[in-house]
């Protein structure tokens, strides 16, 4: 994908990753109700949720990264992820996955780009469903994953409380 300066890549996240990665949650945790976390991360803090994410499994983490200038460092624009949806044996198959974007990589595709990656690479693996929960309201999100398929099955109204406010979360599912 090209925005006028670099093409932006998606690969693997990695541990050189982590400070950018937690930087991007932390403006949800702090700015959005997006996430229900209401504390912000150390990096050191989210290193346990960047190592449940290898190169190869059900547990997947991409990055959308772009050269800097003169190809200095890479500026990480968003990651996408998918997780575990419950912890009981039985939901092995089922993934919940998520995408966050820095605050000004928006509408520029790179949402769409990291789910295109994730879910080619959930293809090699035995993964059945695929689901997001999207905190309302979150109209860019619910067109990101109807985009790709996903298809809205309800709504826990009320089920979580941030910012001293309840908000409701929509579920979306995937088959893979």
């Amino acid at each position: 994908m090209s925005s006028g300066r670099t093409e932006v890549q998606v690969r693997p996240g990695v541990e050189g990753d982590l400070e950018a990665l937690t930087d991007i949650y932390n403006h949800y945790v702090r700015e959005t109700p997006i996430t229900f976390d209401t504390a912000v991360f150390t990096p050191e803090e989210r290193r346990p949720w960047l190592l449940s994410h290898p190169e190869d499994g059900p547990h997947r983490l991409m990055v959308a990264a772009q050269d800097g200038p003169a190809g200095n460092s890479q500026r990480i624009l968003g990651y996408a992820t998918s997780s575990a949806f419950r912890p009981k044996p039985a939901y092995g198959t089922s993934v919940e996955v998520t995408v966050y974007l820095a605050p000004d990589a928006g509408r520029r595709g790179v949402g769409t780009l990291l789910y295109k990656a994730l879910f080619e690479a959930l293809a090699e693996e035995d993964v059945h469903r695929a689901y997001a929960g999207i905190a309302q309201p979150n109209e860019a999100s619910t067109r990101l994953h109807e985009r790709f398929g996903f298809r809205y099955v309800g709504t826990h109204r009320e089920v979580g409380r941030k910012f001293g406010r309840y908000w409701d979360v929509a579920w979306y599912e995937k088959e893979l």
